[in-house]
């Protein structure tokens, strides 16, 4: 009886698992571990925390050994570079070599995924595997700032946008930097299961530092702690503001709270969050609204007000700004009983 039981659990989890978007990631010669890292961390691991899995995850590979970046490590024992052709959300390789073409087999798998309507994710130099298989000619992507002139000669059908964290152009997504790796998972995480999950994984990455970066954005990060009563930065500080976005919050009273000149606030903000008070009291405010929207319970003047937002036209205004959505589509995209929510 007890194997059978085993066997009935294995076999649910393989079905559970069918029924999640597919992420694969090609993994080939030379790609850099960080950015692999950074997928395996945001769409491969199990998320107790949530009480669910977000994805079905896999790695694959043209070769049944791949060297990694500088010789690193050699990788084994993944899927091949069939797996490709299951993936829901494909992740392209990222390699330094930028100069070196891309193995054929792998554009042929990147252009099959876009053939079928899979979605594309390029990495920092994924933009250019993406851009040697011809997908980008005419889309917007971003790539690492230091080959912005290089890309741009290369590819010049491509719509380069280079001071910007990650490009979201519906099918194809590219991210900046390494770092700017975890940036557009956790969009995708949102755009894919919600506010709360993506909350919920920033927090597990431990990714606290606000990142603006031009780019449309809604992912919420912890707030710095403090780490004793004479801390000198703005963990007190955030946490005190948060807990009253709904009421008349200026920068001046944040200064007064803090026992500062707003000049001395300032300083401090760019140097910790690399942003204004305002700006980031702001953004503090719509991530509110955008959480009491979810939450389908309230018409957009209440939204407005709880939030300190003030006012419909207000919110309306910051929401597309920050989201590129008004309320009624942020609503039916991530509001209770909305795909993915």
């Amino acid at each position: 009886m007890p194997q059978e039981s085993s066997q009935e659990a294995a076999q649910e989890a393989a079905q559970s698992r069918s029924r999640l978007h597919r992420v694969v990631v090609i993994v080939d010669e030379n790609s850099n571990p960080f950015e692999l890292s950074c997928a395996i961390e945001v769409f491969g691991l199990r998320r107790p925390e949530l009480g669910r899995e977000l994805y079905d995850f896999a790695l694959c590979s043209p070769e049944p050994r791949i060297l990694m970046r500088d010789g690193f490590f050699t990788l084994t024992g993944v899927a091949g570079l069939e797996a490709a052709d299951t993936a829901d959300t494909l992740i392209v390789p990222n390699r330094p070599d930028i100069d070196v073409p891309r193995r054929p087999a792998v554009l042929d798998a990147v252009r099959r995924a876009h053939a079928r309507g899979a979605r594309l994710v390029g990495f920092c130099s994924g933009a250019y595997t993406l851009a040697e298989a011809g997908v980008l000619d005419g889309r917007r992507a971003t790539a690492h700032w230091q080959w912005a002139d290089s890309f741009r000669a290369r590819f010049p059908a491509v719509r380069l946008e280079p001071d910007v964290l990650f490009v979201d152009d519906g099918d194809i997504l590219t991210a900046a930097g390494s770092a700017a790796a975890l940036d557009l998972g956790l969009h995708l995480v949102r755009r894919d299961h919600g506010a709360q999950a993506a909350v919920s994984v920033s927090r597990r990455l431990v990714f606290a530092v606000h990142r603006d970066g031009g780019q449309r954005q809604f992912v919420e990060h912890p707030i710095p702690s403090a780490v004793s009563s004479g801390d000198t930065s703005l963990g007190p500080l955030l946490e005190w503001a948060r807990e009253r976005l709904g009421t008349p919050l200026t920068v001046s009273g944040l200064a007064a709270h803090a026992a500062v000149s707003p000049a001395t606030l300032h300083r401090r903000f760019r140097a910790q969050l690399g942003t204004t008070p305002l700006a980031w009291l702001t953004a503090e405010r719509v991530a509110l609204a955008c959480r009491l929207m979810e939450r389908g319970d309230r018409a957009v003047e209440s939204v407005a007000r709880a939030s300190g937002l003030g006012t419909a036209a207000n919110l309306r205004a910051q929401l597309r700004r920050r989201t590129g959505l008004t309320p009624s589509a942020y609503r039916e995209r991530f509001a209770p009983g909305a795909p993915g929510a």
